[in-house]
């Protein structure tokens, strides 16, 4: 189905490049995230045209993804770099990045459709996510798009607290999880790119 994201701006090299500021901004901020919106958006794209979308839906969903952590930008520094368990108020101050990022980009008429992938990336098939707790297909196609693929590369990726999963573990944890935290069908897709991420992004 496609969905009603707004207008595309004429100018769409200088739309990107005003997102790549921002991205920019918020990697200057969180060292671990470097390199993590790019690749996020590049699987989202990649999965996104898998199933089918194209023209404006499969631009804007690409757009979402790049922006999905831009809310983090709220989130105190002493947080986001913590290197020990996160206490449950700084979890919280955590699950506030999409909301924070929602707000972020409804400052503009034109980022309101993205802002709502951004709200809901966190959402799961099951209904436990947050922060809204969707369930199903009641959460943003994009969305659902958006949550495998962040998963993927977080999985895959080293972090202060633990070494990165190798891609054959990520792989299973994915599977695991198809019908509780994603969308069966997007699992389904992404089996089909695994090889081909593997060896893009396999070597960060």
């Amino acid at each position: 189905m496609i969905h009603s994201f707004g207008e595309l701006p004429e100018d769409f090299e200088l739309y990107h490049d005003i997102i790549e500021c921002l991205v920019g901004a918020l990697e200057a901020k969180d060292l671990y995230t470097r390199g993590h919106s790019m690749r996020v958006g590049d699987m989202t794209y990649q999965l996104a045209k898998k199933i089918g979308l194209k023209g404006e839906e499969l631009e804007f969903i690409h757009i979402a993804a790049h922006l999905h952590d831009i809310g983090k930008i709220g989130v105190p520094d002493k947080i986001l770099s913590k290197k020990g368990k996160l206490t449950e108020n700084e979890w919280k101050a955590i699950k506030r990045h999409p909301e924070i990022g929602s707000n972020i980009l409804n400052c503009s008429n034109k980022l309101r459709g993205i802002s709502k992938l951004v709200l809901h990336h966190h959402e799961r098939w099951d209904g436990k996510g947050y922060p809204c707790g969707l369930e199903g297909e009641s959460i943003p196609l994009g969305s659902r798009i958006i949550a495998i693929c962040d998963s993927i590369d977080a999985m895959t990726s080293s972090r202060s607290y633990r070494r990165a999963l190798s891609w054959e573990v990520c792989r299973k944890e994915i599977k695991n999880n198809k019908g509780t935290q994603f969308d069966p069908f997007l699992v389904e897709a992404a089996e089909e790119l695994w090889g081909c991420w593997e060896e893009t992004f396999g070597c960060k």
